[in-house]
């Protein structure tokens, strides 16, 4: 496994809150201080939340709170509890008579692995935000990996159990870090090696998802059923546009990872956070971050518990 979290830039907090029965969570990563964001969309059916403001040509600069969340569009409702919670604290951008805290989110399709009618709710992600420490390090089923799942092309029955994953890496006083719920249609790798994807229970053996796909066999009922989604942060000065700039060659990171991505199947989303303390040549820091997102999906897989007759990596690996 890749060593860091995400919680290694300073300033960052990580929180939790999931439901066992659901099976299904959330994870919230906040600046209370406020991080310069960036936002890449590259799936094709996602859903996500106040992903314009990212824009360089609008006027807020600071995001206070990013939330990844299962649920589906649902798990969308749990950003209200949130914002609640940081208003409380008076944290967000400044109207004169109330904070409003800037929360963007982004969601993966879990509804079919536990109770359905359970999901990420303002509830839930008010108490994520009471479990968010400058130290949390948790990876695995947890938060919004409690429900992720990979290698669905073949239909659910022949998944396998994923997760959430973090990763950091450090270059002198640069800190590059990554947290990435791994929900996706393609089979995951690590350099060449097949580590998860299609599972043939009954012969026990990883399957290729693009064999499976050059040979016509794709159950229709996986429309916006996967996604994969993350945060990259960074302790250097990143304008918006270079924030933006950041997250989209992070996505290099599930290219690396991931085969097939970015499919019509997948809503995938990454979303940047600079905090701003140190001047760091750009170009490292866009290369840092698609390794370190390379890094987080690994251990997302690595860290996975097998959970609802789903084998995870650890189960199958000799």
């Amino acid at each position: 496994m890749y060593s860091g979290y995400i919680t290694d830039v300073k300033g960052i907090k990580v929180g939790h809150a999931h439901s066992e029965e659901g099976i299904t969570g959330l994870t919230v990563i906040i600046s209370e201080e406020g991080a310069i964001g960036g936002v890449d969309v590259r799936g094709s059916a996602p859903g996500t939340r106040e992903t314009d403001l990212f824009r360089p040509d609008k006027m807020v600069e600071k995001i206070n709170a990013i939330v990844l969340s299962g649920g589906s569009a649902f798990g969308l409702d749990a950003s209200s509890g949130v914002m609640e919670f940081l208003e409380k604290k008076g944290i967000g951008l400044d109207v004169g008579f109330t904070k409003v805290p800037i929360v963007a989110s982004a969601v993966i399709f879990d509804l079919n692995l536990g109770d359905h009618t359970i999901r990420p709710d303002k509830e839930m992600g008010y108490r994520a935000c009471e479990n968010a420490t400058l130290n949390e390090d948790r990876q695995g089923n947890i938060g919004c990996g409690m429900g992720a799942s990979v290698g669905k092309i073949l239909g659910f029955e022949s998944a396998m159990k994923s997760g959430i994953g973090s990763a950091s890496i450090k270059v002198g006083d640069l800190i590059v870090s990554a947290i990435i719920c791994t929900n996706s249609l393609g089979d995951i790798y690590e350099g060449t090696e097949q580590i998860a994807g299609v599972y043939d229970y009954n012969e026990k053996k990883l399957l290729n998802t693009l064999e499976i796909m050059k040979s016509g066999h794709l159950k229709k009922t996986l429309n916006h059923t996967n996604t994969t989604i993350g945060v990259v942060a960074t302790n250097a000065r990143l304008t918006k546009a270079y924030a933006n700039k950041l997250a989209e060659i992070s996505h290099n990171g599930f290219a690396r990872a991931i085969n097939p991505v970015h499919t019509m199947y997948d809503g995938d989303t990454i979303f940047s956070l600079a905090t701003n303390e140190i001047d760091a040549d750009i170009n490292l820091v866009f290369t840092l971050g698609a390794e370190v997102v390379r890094r987080a999906i690994v251990n997302s897989i690595f860290n996975a518990e097998s959970l609802a007759k789903l084998k995870a990596y650890k189960d199958i690996i000799n």
